[in-house]
């Protein structure tokens, strides 16, 4: 399967692998203020978010992880970024972050909900892992939703040096007749 190639469809939103065209909109929108309940933190440069963005190619290239951009289906508009890292593991981690303009519409719900429905018809696994930090409440309800259930917390550091205090929900694969 070659990951450089997907493209998911849903009814708003098309999910591609990531490209260095996105770099400037991913510099941008990638903000503190986006990044408050997440590990990373924004770049300070936008060779920073190229160097993401090759890391991201390399690990669709060696299939471990699975690295999209969110654009509206009918404008192309760049929404955000998501993905499945760890996809060659029996508990795949899902990842999400929208752009502060998209966020609201449920485009994070329809986006991991298409993730999932991909993973499970793709990869060999259990379920999927999704963190998230247990004050994001509009983040917590995606996985719940999916009927994830909370099976761990912790805290930890992020890069801008803030803790966070997560709860990993876990969303169980359909089973299929």
């Amino acid at each position: 399967m070659n990951l450089l190639q997907i493209e998911i469809i849903t009814n708003r939103l098309v999910l591609k692998a990531i490209e260095m065209q996105y770099k400037t909109e991913i510099f941008r929108e990638f903000t503190a203020e986006i990044t408050t309940y997440m590990y990373p933190r924004a770049a300070n440069d936008i060779s920073e978010t190229e160097s993401f963005i090759q890391e991201s190619l390399a690990g669709l290239r060696e299939g471990y992880n699975l690295q999209l951009v969110i654009l509206k289906k009918d404008t192309k508009e760049f929404l955000g970024c998501t993905g499945i890292h760890r996809i060659n593991t029996k508990m795949p981690e899902f990842g999400i972050w929208l752009k502060k303009s998209a966020q609201g519409n449920y485009y994070g719900f329809e986006t991991i909900a298409a993730l999932k429905q991909w993973g499970e018809e793709n990869l060999d696994c259990e379920g999927f892992i999704y963190p998230v930090d247990r004050d994001n409440y509009p983040s917590r309800k995606i996985p719940e939703r999916l009927g994830g259930k909370i099976v761990k917390e912790y805290d930890k550091l992020n890069l801008s040096e803030n803790i966070l205090y997560l709860v990993e929900y876990w969303i169980p694969k359909q089973k299929t007749e």
